[in-house]
């Protein structure tokens, strides 16, 4: 274990870059992230939710999601597990209203599909009456 002059500490290393640099495995019970500016941003009336096919074009091109680093960034600079859980959770929440959206159309799609089926046999019945 090295402790610098500027109070950093390093454990398997003896060059430590921040307050805690650990060269290894860290095994703990809990992890406390503070992080300010969470996500519930995308529950805003104002929110513009990207169409998913806007989404698509971005993943088919760049073979990751929006505002999330890609693997190849994630392997050069590391990643801010604070930054990130915020990010997943913008992802999760907007994830949960595209399904919100997605329910009501299917619904509205289902009652359509009712009405339809209803004047089909309405319909029938009369193409029947016609014929005797």
């Amino acid at each position: 274990m090295r402790i610098t002059q500027s109070g950093n500490v390093g454990m398997g290393t003896t060059t430590p870059q921040s307050k805690l640099a650990v060269n290894g495995t860290i095994t703990a019970t809990q992890v406390k992230v503070t992080q300010t500016g969470w996500s519930d941003f995308v529950f805003d009336s104002g929110y513009h939710l990207a169409p998913l096919s806007k989404t698509a074009a971005f993943i088919k091109t760049n073979h990751h999601l929006p505002d999330i680093p890609s693997a190849k960034e994630i392997e050069s600079n590391g990643l801010d597990l604070g930054s990130m859980e915020k990010k997943q959770m913008q992802k999760i929440e907007e994830l949960t209203l595209y399904l919100i959206k997605a329910e009501k159309e299917i619904k509205e799609i289902n009652s359509e599909n009712k009405k339809l089926k209803n004047a089909l046999e309405n319909l029938k019945t009369k193409v029947e009456e016609i014929k005797s």
